[in-house]
């Protein structure tokens, strides 16, 4: 279960990857753009205004996202990335934080690549923390006796969830595509109370927020703020630093 309210705090922070993401494309008429895992959707209408002549298609595999995104005029659908095909005119595919949710996602760009036009842009964006004390911390927490019994069967981002960028670049030009692959840390500013906490509990903890009871969750909560203000102190401004990786891949179809 996905909540976009939390989703959406520090949106600035979270849209500027995406906004790079998207510069790099050089599709100038597409007939198609596709947002696969358009979250909320606020940032799905940033590609209509990149693209207004084109058809604009939109899904994630979250109801609360969908929901939120068709308040927002996006007209999205409900559809796992995994079970998505691309229809024949789509020449601009973004994919912004979602395959690190998708185990073994080689297999899904190499089946994008074959099925997409020849030209066509793929453009995609993954976190590069899951060795972070945050993500760190998550699982080890998860892992202790409070709690290993309660979360036993929750999947939890690790460090394999996604590829290096050379990964991303050999595996993309031996499928005959043009390749530019590219890795940022921002180091981030966040405000606010346990800045950190609030920051995951919008991305990462969501598959223990919905494993556990409301209580539990609150308790799972309390157990994790002070291990992750140990690792990012707080300021004595306010702010807490926060280190953050992500990894770009911006490739073109053979023509």
């Amino acid at each position: 279960m996905w909540d976009p309210r939390a989703y959406l705090d520090y949106g600035e922070l979270r849209a500027r990857p995406f906004r790079e993401l998207v510069a790099r494309v050089g599709a100038e008429r597409p007939r198609r753009v596709v947002d696969a895992g358009c979250g909320p959707g606020t940032l799905t209408v940033e590609l209509a205004d990149r693209w207004p002549e084109a058809t604009l298609e939109a899904f994630d595999n979250s109801p609360e996202m969908v929901a939120a995104a068709r308040e927002r005029g996006v007209d999205a659908r409900l559809v796992d990335v995994t079970d998505w095909r691309s229809a024949p005119d789509t020449d601009v595919v973004v994919s912004n934080a979602v395959l690190q949710w998708v185990p073994g996602h080689e297999e899904l760009l190499r089946r994008w690549v074959a099925e997409l036009p020849p030209g066509a842009w793929l453009a995609v964006q993954v976190p590069g923390n899951m060795d972070a004390p945050a993500h760190r911390l998550v699982r080890h927490l998860a892992a202790s006796e409070a709690w290993a019994d309660r979360l036993r069967t929750v999947r939890l981002l690790g460090a394999d969830a996604v590829y290096e960028p050379l990964d991303y670049a050999e595996l993309l030009a031996d499928l005959g595509c043009a390749v530019d692959v590219w890795e940022t840390t921002y180091v981030q500013r966040l405000t606010g109370e346990n800045a950190v906490l609030e920051w995951v509990t919008g991305t990462a903890l969501r598959p223990i927020a919905a494993a556990l009871a409301p209580a539990e969750w609150r308790e799972f909560r309390r157990d994790l703020a002070p291990l992750l203000d140990e690792a990012y102190p707080p300021r004595a401004d306010g702010t807490t630093w926060f280190p953050f990786r992500r990894i770009f891949v911006v490739a073109r179809t053979p023509a």
